[in-house]
């Protein structure tokens, strides 16, 4: 099998992978299985997916469609090869404003098509908890629906035409036909023939068509994907005489997760953009069965969303970073909360219909609190409820929130009956279930908490799985409302919908693809539900010493398992934020925050050496991760994979050994300190061309790279030289400088003029002899000496640093280690978390300066400026880049505006790395770069990172300023 797969790769024009890495990686989605699989690749064109199709058929494997793998039933996971079509299948083709239609490829993002489609007052219904990375091509396969079916219905209603390639490598195109072209389609002599005349034999019978009816949930349940929709085909003209429904085989295609036919192109049906004014009442509830009653009655307002979400997920967000501030506009303690949109083309209908809805819940006088959000309010919540699902992953230890009953819609008329008994069935688990529903829909993502490492939890998930299913069954709805079958429901198609239809069901399957090629074991003949789990019941769990602390997480490994697979690092970058940046470069995988989780769960858990870290996979797998610390907020498991990195490369390097490279970019305080007594000489060294070229090819750096200068004396210097001048003679109060070891030999000018302002300002800056940060340490996995420092700082500064008299820092990278690393590091973490909640980067503190009235506007000018800022990755995830906005708003007349950016792309060493040079610089591209480039040059660029002003210079020649700087030449004289 191996030389065949050389063959295959040489024939295909996309990328190919074999290797243990790439199939570790594609073993799992966002679903409780794991099946290795045979190959992955990237396939380049339909070529390519015919030459995958031909090599299955000879070789009896399988093909796994697969677009973000975000899918939560298994639907991605097997042993034949994943065809992953979201790198290069990603083009939107063409659109038709006059029909209000698109065409696309499937890897197209539905985000970033609502994006494009926005000038044209247009947009793609169909909305997802995962809707910034989700592709159209999954969205088909699962028959998506999301948060906005009520109004805009599912994937399925709005699947005009499907380009694709079948079992046998011929192309075929399914659209809406007249009944007479059907008939002319039962006469081709091919596969698409052969389908077509299947299909008329099973849904011409009488006997079928009432079994159907009898068996299926009613075409009333929007939220239906139980098996395939052959329910959907009885009511076209062709097999019912009153109707006018033409037939569409995309009706059966969507809902099929990649079964039946590979999907290259698609055409789907848009609506008009929302109106534009929208409120949102948030309903709070003393119990789920209160939120409940009042589901069917705030349902007749038209309502645009109607979400609710439980206390499980609402106390999960308490804890994360980026959550946090979300939680605004909940009161006290609710069970439960009902998210309720209203929209209106004008604000008087607005108000109008909002206080109608309003006046309906008083009526009811169910509800203890109804806070009405607005604008920006309204994304917030509805990014709490999206964040969900992941931050369900958040559960501390083995027992998780685990998707198998998630899915399960219901008439409205019975949600609460059904959900009574539901509850009943939990109980006699002894389960505390997570509620969390598209509620207007009838469908409530319903958890069990279980831990799948234990045999009597696998039997619970089978026999809990087993008893809601008869409950489905018994109310008549859907077992699969929008995540579809995939290996988890699968095995009980059959109960769904009985066995005369799961026979029907079976035939369709065979008519389009007799070799079952395309992902087998999904929907129809699944293994059992129960087997190829992510983690082997009743394991002996892997011993794993660590340097740094993981008791919080119960071990490093845990913390690599508390990703679940939801893919929020494969947002791209006009999504926002700053997870994935090399991903976002690469668009491979392997370079996500996911894959890096489960490379090292997977190698962790199935090592046999006594290094558990000692393998290259797991070094390639986190070779470009730029330690920026997005994931530690933005992933909504909170798995913090730059502390994964640093850990890493320490066990990894005991016994593989450190470069001289990394010796260098870990020690560049020390040498900096010996190079500083001759700054002069330095600096000629390192911007000469022949001595800084070859200092750059000894060093292994970028020969495109300019090389960071010195400064002409150190920080320290010119505090002992000044410290007398700058001391206040009435000071407000007083703060520790941490004279981190960039500013302090590279950007001294930056620290003079922290200094100058803050004694301006009437601060007393007082320094003390500390250690160094440990960034560069740690960044580089020398943990040992990192550690060494942590702990000596945090013995320095618990003596002397107090709420009254904080520590403050310039540089973000080091001064937030007080708040990250060292928790991690130190080993009196009492004194190492007492010293963290008093050490701020000076934003912070001028920020709550400016509250306490310390600082006033009128010491500023009144000078009218533009400024654009570019935070800090360190800032996004431990802090904000609000704080840098509303300093430098401080002078009345200064325009300030963050450049929406996620990583620079230097990320300290890694962007002078010649290997890395080209990532780091894609990086920059996607958004800082082109936003620096379009500021007039009177614009000031603010960026308090040193390694992000030195990117900004190597790639826009701007020079960048820190926001210390900007205010000390807006301070009056």
């Amino acid at each position: 099998m191996e030389k065949n797969l050389q063959q295959l790769a040489a024939r295909l024009d996309g990328q190919f992978y074999d290797d243990k890495l790439w199939r570790s990686i594609y073993a799992t989605d966002a679903s409780v299985y794991r099946e290795l699989p045979l190959a992955v690749c990237y396939p380049k064109n339909a070529q390519d997916i015919k030459e995958l199709i031909l090599f299955a058929k000879e070789n009896n494997t399988s093909l796994i469609p697969r677009t973000a793998g975000t899918s939560l039933a298994g639907q991605c996971v097997g042993t034949g090869i994943v065809v992953d079509v979201s790198k290069h299948f990603t083009k939107i083709l063409s659109v038709d404003t006059q029909n209000k239609t698109v065409t696309l490829q499937p890897g197209v993002i539905r985000d970033d098509l609502n994006r494009m489609l926005k000038e044209y007052g247009l947009f793609f219904g169909p909305n997802t908890s995962t809707s910034n990375r989700c592709m159209v091509g999954g969205m088909v396969g699962n028959n998506s629906s999301g948060t906005t079916s009520i109004k805009y219905g599912t994937t399925r209603e709005k699947t005009v035409s499907l380009k694709t390639i079948l079992s046998d490598g011929s192309e075929a195109e399914f659209k809406a036909i007249t009944k007479k072209e059907f008939q002319e389609k039962l006469k081709l002599e091919n596969l698409e023939g052969d389908i077509y005349r299947n299909i008329f034999e099973i849904l011409s019978s009488e006997e079928n068509k009432m079994e159907i009816i009898k068996e299926f949930p009613p075409r009333e349940l929007h939220r239906r994907n139980t098996g395939y929709a052959i329910d959907e085909l009885i009511y076209s003209d062709v097999f019912s005489e009153d109707s006018e429904e033409l037939i569409n085989i995309c009706h059966l295609l969507a809902g099929s997760e990649g079964t039946l036919a590979f999907t290259t192109e698609l055409t789907l049906q848009l609506d008009d953009l929302q109106p534009p004014e929208a409120a949102m009442i948030a309903s709070h509830y003393r119990s789920i069965e209160d939120c409940l009653q009042d589901v069917a009655s705030t349902m007749e307002h038209s309502l645009f969303t109607c979400e609710m979400m439980d206390k499980t997920i609402l106390d999960c967000t308490k804890q994360n970073i980026k959550y946090r501030e979300n939680r605004f506009f909940i009161e006290e303690d609710p069970e439960a909360i009902l998210m309720l949109e209203v929209r209106a083309n004008t604000a008087d209908e607005l108000q109008e219909k909002t206080q109608a809805l309003l006046q309906t819940l008083e009526d009811n006088g169910i509800s203890y609190a109804n806070p009405i959000l607005h604008g920006e309010q309204i994304n917030m919540a509805s990014e709490l409820r999206k964040a969900g699902l992941g931050l369900l992953a958040n559960i501390v230890g083995d027992k998780k929130a685990v998707a198998c009953i998630e899915d399960t819609a219901v008439a409205l008329p019975v949600l609460a009956d059904y959900i009574n008994e539901f509850s009943q069935i939990m109980k006699s688990y002894e389960q505390n279930a997570v509620y969390y529903a598209h509620a207007g829909a009838g469908e409530l993502h319903l958890r069990p908490i279980l831990d799948l490492k234990k045999s009597e939890d696998v039997v619970l998930f089978r026999k809990i799985t087993t008893d809601v299913a008869k409950l489905v069954k018994k109310y008549n709805g859907s077992m699969s409302g929008e995540h579809g079958d995939g290996r988890v429901r699968a095995e009980f198609v059959e109960m769904m919908v009985g066995s005369k239809n799961y026979a029907l069901l079976k035939q369709v399957k065979a008519a389009f693809d007799p070799n079952n090629i395309f992902n087998p074991g999904k929907i129809i003949d699944a293994p059992a539900m129960d087997t190829s789990l992510r983690y082997q019941p009743d394991r002996v769990e892997p011993e794993i010493k660590t340097l740094m602390n993981f008791d919080e997480n119960q071990g490093i490994l845990r913390l690599a398992e508390q990703c679940n697979g939801s893919g929020d690092c494969r947002k791209s970058p006009e999504s926002g934020g700053t997870m994935c940046p090399s991903y976002r470069a690469t668009k491979n995988e392997k370079d996500t925050t996911r894959a890096r989780a489960n490379t090292l769960r997977e190698f962790l858990t199935n090592s046999d050496k006594q290094n558990k870290f000692s393998h290259k996979e797991i070094k390639e797998a986190y070779d470009l991760c730029l330690s920026c610390k997005g994931c530690k907020s933005e992933c909504p498991s909170s798995v913090d994979v730059a502390a994964l990195k640093a850990e890493f490369q320490y066990q990894y390097q005991k016994e593989h050994g450190f470069s001289n490279r990394s010796k260098a970019f870990a020690n560049n305080g020390k040498m900096n300190k010996m190079a500083s007594k001759i700054p002069g000489l330095a600096n000629f060294m390192f911007t000469n061309s022949f001595t800084s070229g070859m200092a750059k090819k000894v060093m292994g750096v970028a020969p495109q790279r300019s090389l960071p200068k010195l400064s002409k004396t150190t920080l320290k210097a010119y505090y002992e030289k000044n410290k007398t001048r700058l001391e206040p003679q009435d000071s407000i109060k007083s703060i520790y400088f941490f004279n981190d070891e960039f500013t302090n030999y590279l950007d001294a000018e930056i620290g003079i003029d922290a200094l100058e302002l803050l004694s301006k300002l009437n601060y007393k800056v007082i320094f003390v002899d500390h250690e160094e940060s440990g960034r560069a340490h740690i960044s580089k996995g020398f943990l040992e000496e990192a550690k060494e420092m942590a702990n000596k700082n945090v013995a320095i500064f618990s003596e002397l640093v107090s709420e009254d008299a904080p520590l403050i820092g310039l540089e973000p990278s080091a001064v937030l280690t007080f708040r990250d690393e060292y928790l991690r590091l130190a080993d009196d973490r009492k004194k190492a978390l007492d010293l963290s909640k008093n050490s701020f980067i000076i934003e912070e503190f001028l920020k709550k300066e400016i509250a306490l009235g310390n600082i006033k506007k009128e010491q500023f000018t009144s000078e009218e400026k533009n400024i654009k800022i570019h935070g800090h990755c360190h800032q996004k995830a431990l802090s904000n880049s609000a704080v840098t906005f509303d300093i430098l708003n401080l002078p009345e007349n200064y325009k300030v505006t963050i450049i929406p950016s996620g990583c620079c792309g230097m990320a300290g060493s890694f962007g002078y790395e010649k290997e890395h040079y080209e990532v780091s610089m894609a990086v920059g591209e996607q958004t800082l770069f082109p936003a620096v480039r379009k500021a007039p040059e009177e614009t000031i660029i603010s960026a308090n990172g040193t390694s992000c002003r030195h990117q900004i210079y190597d790639g826009t020649k701007r020079q960048a300023q820190h926001p210390v700087s900007i205010l000390l030449n807006a301070l009056k004289t």
